[in-house]
């Protein structure tokens, strides 16, 4: 190829842009003007791994023939070469649609009552074929999506049709405003030069009333205004200085010019008659523009195009490669302090991590999540707390890892139909994510999963991507559907369209914010655009002619402004936590910092830093005295030694929760009972098995009377007798009776008070009873319970023997 080099090795469009030089001749507009496949010398090759598509493009070749499309006119995936019918992979396309879904001829499921509404949403438009033409009626309006509204409500300056089309383009009505024009009684226009000038141009005379011509009412205590009063021909007018506002026809008041949310950049300092803009540390007012610009490194935007992460900065306008050989990347967050970028790849169900400028090397790209996650789409860092956050409209279901990701857990899987984009506020502890399902909406809750609360569900279809404008506290996002960006404070109030245009905003699907400027991809246009996020106004194109942009995001380090880490706070690490620790929501000053949370099927214990399993794992690892051991034994709980327990739900790297675990033993003793038979597998009893199980039936509940009398006669008789034992060696007459002794600990309402002491320390028969979970993996915290625990304890190696637990309701 022929080119021109930058200094930096990068190849100069004919446009002025720079391109990393891997973009030249390679069969893609990259410049956007065509200049980078201009003067190639010879048709594109490709590699013997690689496969040449028709139009030139080179791919992987082990990408072709998997359902999904990676040349850009799908002839890696046509019938020529796979066979089958060719229709593309689309990621909404389902083997079947729900009930109030409509199925694209291609395959993609959407809403029903998107059907035939004038705007297509799926891929080849077939939800817009095969419509009946709508007609309104002749004193009705028909809205651009085929809606009808009374003719009345079209620009009443109130949005009826759902579009927002009944208010566009509209005209002042009453042309009769202004100083120049005068308005007569009944209702005709002239000019206000012809009022009083002894001519009656109004039909009705109402332009020459002979008490009001040539009477100056300012002249008589101002006219009554509290500070300016001009004499009209025909009555007077009050008007204010600058600054200032009439209250009552006739009072000046002053204007907060700060209710505006975009009066100012970032900070608005009201005074009266008048208002200040100032900016918050970290960034200058620019003396020219009287907006807020950020200090230090030039910030540039990355974004994901199907197969790649490209980089754009935002000053020079570079234009460069940082992550190559991607399948499907749908998301993609920032570690600015560390220089770090994170992504979903969606086709290998995959979370990736890898440092920016060694992401181009695949063997750098390390798989941080591998496991249990089905449509990871939405993706987010908690840069103070150092965890990662993401959605996955799959299992419908929003999980957090450590960053490392050797811890996971599920925090949100109900009510959740299609969640989408996910943000995170780490200096005060909340999370926001959008969903577009059923009753889309915008939702928000803590970072550790509680308090959640709707923010945004009025006016809103497919709220897609979403974004925080940390400096200005408020929330952003765009709606594929609506064809607008739009923004709320952080309590969901004072709402407000930056955008609304099906023209420019086709299908726009991720945003980023910073500064006064708006970043989006539209997967439409094929494109990543920009614009004044105060105006609405001056947008320009990026990057055009991509594969498939989905995710952006801006790299500055204001972006994550620093703080302290809450769960680092003191002098034990993790906040004490066993497992994760989590940022907590500040909802009042006496918000705890964080709280622990634990892997999916377990619990915190009653000091809410260590984990157990659940009851039920708590009888089924206790071994019994009585068991024969098969050909493998018991395990013994022994300090540092745990039973083997086989898991139906994933271990804690699992994203599943906790309803859905039920574990069981795989060293089972004889005689342990089997696992539960699900309802579902049982077969309903005939006639005859019915009757051979009455006697049995009647004998266990005798059975079953009779215990109970039993024990209540035991209870009566251990209550009537006041006596004192002591099984230790200390009361022996020899240390030599015996290697055991028995302990008795009762525990009743009175939490954490024992019925009888023992001379064994603490810690020792803590770990008899299995409370420890980082040592022996058993028992859970029993609230409201009254238990009888028995231990026998080996004075001489100080090891159980056994143990069991009888359990009573306190009530």
């Amino acid at each position: 190829c022929q080119y021109i080099e930058t200094d930096s090795g990068e190849f100069m469009c004919a446009n002025r842009k720079c391109l990393a030089i891997v973009h030249v001749c390679d069969g893609d507009d990259d410049c956007g003007d065509g200049s980078d496949e201009l003067k190639c010398t010879s048709p594109l090759t490709c590699g013997p791994n690689h496969l040449r598509c028709n139009t030139s493009e080179c791919v992987p070749l082990i990408w072709s023939c998997d359902g999904d499309p990676d040349c850009s006119d799908s002839s890696d995936e046509g019938p020529e070469r796979c066979g089958g019918d060719g229709v593309p992979y689309l990621p909404n396309r389902r083997t079947n649609c729900t009930a109030g879904e409509f199925r694209c001829a291609n395959g993609e499921c959407v809403r029903l009552t998107w059907k035939c509404d004038g705007d297509p949403d799926c891929k080849d438009k077939s939800d817009e074929s095969d419509c009946p033409l709508l007609t309104c009626r002749p004193d009705e309006f028909q809205c651009g999506d085929g809606s009808c509204i009374h003719g009345t409500k079209q620009c009443n300056k109130v949005h009826d049709c759902p579009d927002r089309s009944d208010e566009s383009g509209c005209v002042n009505a009453t042309k009769c405003e202004g100083p120049l024009k005068f308005l007569c009684k009944n209702g005709e226009c002239i000019d206000s030069s012809k009022v009083c000038d002894s001519v009656k141009d109004c039909k009705d005379r109402s332009d020459e009333p002979k008490k009001e011509c040539g009477l100056n009412e300012c002249m008589i205590n101002n006219g009554g205004c509290s500070h300016v009063c001009m004499d009209q021909p025909i009555g007077f007018e009050c008007q204010c200085p600058t600054g200032y506002q009439l209250l009552d026809k006739k009072t000046c008041g002053d204007i907060d010019e700060c209710e505006n949310p975009d009066a100012c950049s970032q900070i608005c300092i009201n005074y009266k008659g008048d208002f200040k803009c100032e900016c918050y540390e970290g960034y200058e007012m620019d003396p020219v523009t009287k907006t807020c610009k950020a200090e230090g490194k030039s910030p540039y935007l990355l974004f994901t195009n199907r197969h790649e992460i490209r980089r754009i900065d935002l000053v020079k306008r570079d234009y460069s490669q940082v992550v190559s050989t991607q399948k499907n990347a749908v998301a993609l967050d920032l570690d600015v302090a560390n220089n770090r970028v994170f992504w979903c790849d969606r086709f290998h169900r995959k979370i990736y991590s890898a440092f920016i400028h060694e992401a181009s090397d695949p063997s750098q790209q390390v798989p941080l999540l591998e496991s249990f996650l089905q449509t990871p789409v939405g993706l987010a860092l908690d840069w103070l707390q150092h965890n990662l956050y993401w959605t996955d409209s799959g299992d419908k279901s929003i999980s957090v890892a450590s960053v490392d990701a050797t811890k996971r857990r599920v925090l949100i899987n109900t009510d959740l139909s299609e969640p989408r984009a996910i943000a995170l506020d780490p200096h005060h502890g909340f999370m926001y994510w959008s969903d577009w399902g059923t009753r889309a909406k915008i939702e928000k809750a803590g970072m550790n999963g509680v308090d959640r609360q709707v923010l945004v569900a009025d006016n809103i279809e497919w709220p897609n991507g979403i974004t925080l404008d940390v400096a200005n506290r408020r929330l952003y996002w765009v709606d594929s559907k609506l064809h607008l960006i739009a923004s709320v404070d952080l309590n969901g109030a004072h709402r407000r369209t930056h955008m609304s245009s099906a023209e420019r905003l086709g299908h726009p699907y991720a945003l980023a914010v910073f500064e006064d400027r708006i970043y989006w991809t539209d997967r439409d246009r094929a494109a990543v655009f920009m614009a004044n996020r105060l105006t609405g106004q001056d947008i320009h194109t990026l990057a055009e002619n991509l594969n498939d942009p989905h995710d952006i995001v801006v790299f500055h380090q204001l972006r994550q402004p620093q703080g302290p880490d809450s769960c680092n706070l003191g002098s034990v690490a993790n906040g004490g936590c066993e497992y994760l620790c989590l940022k907590a929501p500040q909802i009042t000053e006496h918000s705890p910092k964080y709280t622990c949370a634990c892997p999916d099927g377990q619990d915190l214990g009653p000091d809410m830093r260590g984990c157990f399993y659940g009851a039920l794992s708590f009888f089924a690892a206790a071994p019994r005295n009585d068991m024969t051991p098969t050909s493998s034994p018991p395990t013994a709980f022994t300090p540092g030694n745990r039973a083997t327990v086989e898991e139906d739900f994933p271990p804690p790297s699992g994203g599943v929760s906790q309803a859905d675990a039920t574990p069981h033993l795989t060293t089972a003793p004889s005689g342990a009972p089997e696992p539960l038979t699900p309802l579902s597998t049982l077969k309903p009893l005939s006639s005859q098995e019915s009757k051979a199980l009455v006697p049995i039936v009647a004998t266990v509940v005798f059975g079953l009377v009779c215990a109970g009398v039993y024990l209540v006669w035991r209870n009566w008789r251990r209550d009537s007798t006041k006596s004192m034992n002591f099984d230790n060696p200390v009361y022996r007459k020899t240390t030599g009776e015996g290697e055991e002794d028995e302990i008795h600990i009762g525990r009743t309402d009175g939490m954490g008070h024992h019925a009888h002491h023992h001379p064994y320390p603490q810690e020792l028969w803590e770990q008899c009873l299995g409370r420890r979970s980082s040592e022996t993996g058993t028992a859970t915290a029993l609230m409201g319970q009254s238990v009888q625990i028995h231990v026998r304890i080996n004075h001489k190696s100080h090891k159980c023997h056994y143990w069991t637990c009888l359990f009573f309701h306190s009530d």
